[in-house]
This record gives C-alpha cells, structure tokens and sequence, in this order.
C-alpha cells in the first residue's frame, strides 16, 4: 500500500535557471536594503559635509563649536590654505587672487549626494561597481586630508573624521554588495 506524501512537505529546490537580476526575494530584499543603507550613510555624510562647509564660511574670528581641545580644532582645519582645491599657495593673497578654490567640504557636498542618488535610483547598470569606485576615490581623498591634519596641520577635525567614517563605511557596504552580486550571477551562470 503506498501513500502519497502529504504537499505540506517541501520538496527539494531545483537549481534555477533564471538571470541573476530575476532570482528570489531573498537576494532582491537584500540589494534594497544595501541600497539604502548605502543612501542613509550618504545622507548622514551630506549632513556632516554640509557642517563642515557651514565652518568654512564662518568668521574665522568666531569660535567654532567644534573647537574643544588644542588638536581638535575644525575651524583652523576649515580655514587653513588646504580647506579649498587647489590650495591657496603661501605667496597668494585670497582676496585678490582671480583663482577660483572650490571648498574641500563642497566636494564632499557633491560626492556624497551623487553617491545617495546613484543608491537610490531604480535602475543603474553595475550599481555596486559605479558605488565601489565612487567611494574608493572619495576614500582615497578622506586618506590624504587626514595625512594633512596629522603631520602639516597638526590638528584634526571632528566633521572630517565622521566623514571619513561614513566615506569607508560605504566603501565597505559597496565592496560587499559587489562580492554578492559577482557570486550570485556565478551561480547563475552555472
């Protein structure tokens, strides 16, 4: 006598043939929530570029609120001849100079946004690569202004270090994103 098994027993699942970009929930669930944690850490560093650039334009007379010790000073970091691309050379006075200076907080203004629309955007081809070089260059550039606050300026910046902090976080979110995305057309594929 034989008895059919009962449907609520799952079955074994059979490899799936369909593209990476059709595959489960699982891994769409899983891209959405990169995505936004990719545009939440963007946002948290638009906030802090736009602090930084809000320093920038202060008085330098003024006393900045992130001033609290001898070497965390981001008002001498944010007024000093490397807050501007290119920097303001030791021979050049600032108000007659016909240079244009763009401000280093600016800059990051602009990365962070083109990062937080490019995560959020519903389709862009090969997201996770575009972010990956995006945040490696605005990585790179958080490196070398820490290289300069640490042995040219000899003083740091609050906002600069949070920036580095969330400019690595994504890098790091990006990379893994990526590393996902490379094994789940892989299997795919195979």
């Amino acid at each position: 006598m034989s008895r059919a098994l009962p449907s609520k027993i799952p079955r074994p699942r059979e490899r799936d043939s369909r593209p990476a970009d059709e595959l489960g929930d699982r891994t769409r669930g899983y891209n959405e929530r990169v995505r936004y944690l990719i545009a939440l850490l963007a946002l948290a560093g638009l906030i802090d570029s736009w602090m930084a650039l809000r320093i920038h334009n202060q008085d330098p007379a003024q006393a900045p609120p992130c001033a609290v010790t001898a070497n965390f000073d981001c008002g001498a970091v944010n007024h000093s001849k490397y807050a501007v691309l290119p920097p303001i050379s030791f021979d050049e006075d600032p108000a007659t100079s016909k240079k244009v200076h763009v401000p280093v907080a600016l800059l990051g203004l602009i990365g962070y946004a083109l990062i937080g629309v490019i995560a959020l955007l519903p389709k862009v081809p090969h997201r996770s690569f575009v972010l990956l070089q995006l945040a490696e260059g605005g990585f790179a550039f958080a490196a070398f202004l820490s290289f300069l606050e640490e042995y040219v300026l000899q003083k740091w910046c609050i906002y600069c270090l949070w920036s580095a902090g969330f400019i690595t976080a994504i890098m790091l979110v990006a990379f893994a994103s990526l590393v996902v995305d490379s094994r789940k057309r892989r299997k795919a594929g195979a």
